[in-house]
Parts: structure tokens; C-alpha cells; sequence
């Protein structure tokens, strides 16, 4: 049997809390629908307070809950452990899970990309030892801490993504996680409405190098022209810094093809050619494969070893992911990407569509949603997407949202397809827009809920899900 993730008494030494009742906890949970039995309920104020959930939480199968008061109505040998703050308690909780084990840790910040990196990291990571990563977008104030709360004691390669919304944001959460290597995968136009400009976020992104263990190495993007922003805070810093990119001196870029259902990368890392297997199609995955491979080399990884098993990695639901979808009269190629969205990803992901080959009859067709964050030039933001060469190859595209309305707009008679204010407006028009042969991009930000058109994309048909699409939040 193995052992617990926590006991009471380790819990509330990590804590400084009160444990009532001699409990044991395998998990960490902030929520009640996804609550694990053996796991300790978190019970943050988020859209709701936490203690109000907290009963429903035990009788789940809680094995004890983490609250800085006791919910009214509980016995009074309920199981938990007591804190002044539970925000603080779960951040009190991370700094001792990753206090208390010997693993290597890489972190991973960008304004694009950064949860598919952090899922390549882990699936080339966990061939090599016990791994450990961030489930979904885990990567804000809770995430982070719940992430380290999570690791097992006996974790050899952890993977922690960090974001951010605001300035200020990154540092503490690079502390709490103290990689042995940061990686940014990019700076991009994203969150402006909270920044003067894109220097102002690549140097927050360049925040994650102030919580790196001593002697730790900074992974970095050397295209971007915010580059220099990040070489100074490493100089800064006293980093080591190694540049993936194009015309990087230490991971380059030299070739990309797609071929089929996979991109192949002819690269140079760290002095030696290799050839890059990437089960997804776009140059933007090779790249940041590159820094993958620079970051897992730092941690002591065995590289050709790493390429190997970076083949076996593919994009998670909403994410890039690749599925057939079987109508009536033939298949539909859906690409489901509509986890989030700013212009460098709409732009990727409209280089990966205009590179698909299509059946013959078939066309090219985008979703678009809102792209949210973008500040005083969200406007000129989204009408600009009309000019992007890969528009050339898209047969038709669709608008979805207040803000697509002005890409809409800007597109070519031919190109335009309908403009919806919602998604639930464009899911019930999708009958008779698509057709066999097709390929399909879905693109948008979260809360413009493009997910559903994915799932009107699968109901016109009688498909299932590619075997490879794993499941997000």
C-alpha cells in the first residue's frame, strides 16, 4: 500500500494549522464535481465560498477539508485541518510539497503555448522517472500551490505552469515553485489591458527567472523581438540562459514539413542535426519542441531519448487536437483549438489550417471567437487577422462575437462567412455549412464558449473523439 500524500500531523506542520480528527489524504481537491474520495477539499472564496460546499465535500468521500472557519451543520469529529487563511494554507501546503522532495522542476511561462509545452515536457519526462504536472491550465495563484500540494514525495521530474493576468503575478509563484529551469515560450500582444505594451509583459514573463534555484538555467525564445528584455533580467539575474528559435545559437530551427497528420522538423540542438516527429501539424509546436528539448536536456534527460518520446505526445482537447468527424457522405477533419485565443495563436493556427491538405471537393473553414485582454487596440487586433497571408488558403471564415464582428468586416466577400454575437447563435446555423471533405478550425478565448461549436461539429455527425484527444477542464 502506498504511502499518503499527507498525513494530518505533516499537513498541519506545512500549515501552522489545527488538525481535528487523525486523518490521512491521497489527493487535493478545490472541487466538490471532480472530488476524489481520500482527497482534502480545499474550501476557497472563489465565484463561492468554499465552506459552503464543504459538508457535501465530506460526505463524498473527503478525507478532510482545509477551512479557516467550521461550516455550520458538521459533526463534531469532522475531519479538518484549521488555518487562518485558506489561500494561505494551500500556498503554505505547495512551498512544503516541494520543499519535501528531491524531484527537478521545470517551469513554464509564455504568452502562447505554455500548456502544450508544459504537456510535451511531461510526456517526454514521465519515460525518463515519476512525474509530476499541472492538470489543464493550472497555473494561477491557486493553481500553482494546489499543483505542488499535489506531488507525490517520491517525484523525480515535476512540471509546473505559471501565467499570469497582471503585473506582478509571476514572481511569487516562481518562488513557490523554485524550478531548476524556467522556460518562456514566447511574448506576445496578450493582456494588454493590463500592460502599457509588449515589453511591459515580456518583463513579467522574464519574472519567472527570480524564483530559479541557484544555478538553475533559463530556457528562452531568442525570435522574439522582446528578446533582449529577457536577456537583460538574466544578465540581471546572473543566468545561464539557452535561445531556441530560428537563429538561435543553441536549439535552431532549421526545416519544417507537414506530412499527413504529423509535423516533421529538421533541427540543430546543442551542436548535433536531429529530425523532430510532432504529432500535430504548425511550425509554432516544432518550436516550442525545441525549447522542450533544451529544458529536459538541462534537467539531465537523456536527448535522443527525449526526441523519441516527444513523437508520442499530441494536443490535449481544445487545444490543437485532430479528430474525424464521419457524416452521413463522408469525413470532416475538425481542429479543435478552441481552448483560448490572441493574435499569435489565431495567426498560428491559421498557418496549421492553410497548410492542411483537403479532400478533393473538400474546403478550408474557420470559427473565430473573440480574442478578450487585448486593451485600446483590440479593435485594429482583430480586423488586422484579415491580412494575414494565410487567409489566402481559407475558403471561408466565420465570425463569432462583438469583436470578430470587425474581422467580418475586413474579410474578402469571398471569405466571409456568417457573423453570430454568440456561439450558441453560430452552433444552430452549422446544419448545411459543412460538408465531407472539409477541414475545420475552431478558435476563440474561454469565455466565448466556441467548445459548443465543436460539439455541434461532432453532433452533425456520428464520430468520436481521436484517440489521442485527452480530456481538459
Amino acid at each position: 500500500m502506498s504511502a499518503p500524500l499527507w498525513t494530518a500531523a505533516e499537513a498541519a506542520a506545512a500549515t501552522g494549522g489545527e488538525a481535528r480528527g487523525d486523518w490521512q489524504i491521497n489527493g487535493v481537491s478545490i472541487d466538490t464535481r471532480t472530488l476524489q474520495p481520500g482527497d482534502l477539499f480545499v474550501a476557497l472564496k472563489a465565484a463561492r465560498d468554499g465552506h459552503d460546499f464543504v459538508a457535501q465535500a465530506l460526505k463524498a468521500g473527503a478525507g478532510a477539508a482545509l477551512v479557516s472557519r467550521i461550516p455550520e451543520g458538521l459533526p463534531e469529529d469532522a475531519p479538518l485541518l484549521l488555518v487562518e487563511d485558506v489561500q494561505k494554507g494551500l500556498e503554505a501546503l505547495g512551498r512544503a510539497g516541494r520543499e519535501r522532495t528531491n524531484a527537478r522542476v521545470v517551469a513554464v511561462t509564455g504568452s502562447v503555448g505554455k500548456t502544450s509545452t508544459k504537456e510535451m515536457l511531461a510526456r517526454i519526462l514521465s519515460d525518463q522517472g515519476r512525474t509530476h504536472a499541472a492538470v489543464a491550465s493550472y497555473n494561477n495563484h491557486w493553481g500553482v500551490p494546489l499543483t505542488l500540494a499535489r506531488m507525490p514525495q517520491d517525484t523525480d521530474f515535476a512540471v509546473i505552469e505559471i501565467g499570469m493576468n497582471h503585473p506582478g503575478e509571476i514572481e511569487p509563484l516562481a518562488r513557490q515553485a523554485r524550478p531548476h529551469v524556467a522556460m518562456i515560450t514566447t511574448v506576445a500582444a496578450v493582456h494588454l489591458e493590463a500592460f502599457d505594451d509588449v515589453a511591459g509583459i515580456a518583463r513579467e514573463k522574464a519574472a519567472i527567472l527570480d524564483g530559479l534555484e541557484p544555478g538553475g538555467i533559463a530556457v528562452l525564445n531568442a525570435d522574439i523581438d522582446e528578446a533582449p528584455v529577457l536577456r537583460q533580467r538574466a544578465e540581471q539575474l546572473g543566468v545561464s540562459a539557452q535561445w531556441f528559435g530560428a537563429r538561435a545559437p543553441d536549439a535552431r530551427l532549421l526545416a519544417t514539413q507537414v506530412t499527413g497528420e504529423e509535423t516533421v522538423a529538421r533541427a540543430e540542438i546543442l551542436g548535433a542535426e536531429a529530425e523532430l516527429h510532432i504529432q500535430s501539424l504548425g511550425a509554432h509546436f516544432a518550436m516550442n519542441a525545441l525549447g522542450a528539448l533544451l529544458c529536459v536536456n538541462a534537467l539531465g534527460v537523456d536527448l535522443a531519448e527525449a526526441i523519441r518520446s516527444l513523437a508520442l505526445w499530441s494536443p490535449v482537447t481544445g487545444r490543437g487536437a485532430r479528430e474525424m468527424v464521419e457524416l452521413s457522405q463522408g469525413q470532416v477533419l475538425l481542429l479543435d483549438d478552441s481552448y483560448n485565443a490572441n493574435p499569435t495563436s489565431v495567426k498560428a493556427a491559421l498557418d496549421v489550417l492553410a497548410a492542411t491538405p483537403v479532400a478533393e471537393g473538400g474546403r478550408r473553414i474557420a470559427y473565430l471567437g473573440d480574442m478578450k485582454e487585448l486593451g485600446p487596440e483590440e479593435v485594429a487586433l482583430h480586423a488586422d487577422l484579415a491580412r494575414h497571408p494565410a487567409i489566402a488558403q481559407v475558403d471561408q471564415i466565420h465570425c463569432i462575437g462583438p469583436l470578430m464582428q470587425h474581422l467580418a468586416e475586413a474579410l474578402p466577400d469571398g471569405k466571409r462567412g456568417g457573423w453570430h454575437a454568440d456561439s450558441a447563435a453560430a452552433k444552430a446555423d452549422l446544419p448545411g455549412q459543412i460538408g465531407a471533405g472539409d477541414v475545420v478550425l475552431v478558435k476563440g478565448s474561454l469565455s466565448m464558449k466556441l467548445a459548443s461549436i465543436v460539439d455541434g461539429i461532432r453532433d452533425l455527425g456520428h464520430g468520436s473523439r481521436n484517440s489521442d484527444a485527452n480530456s481538459t477542464k
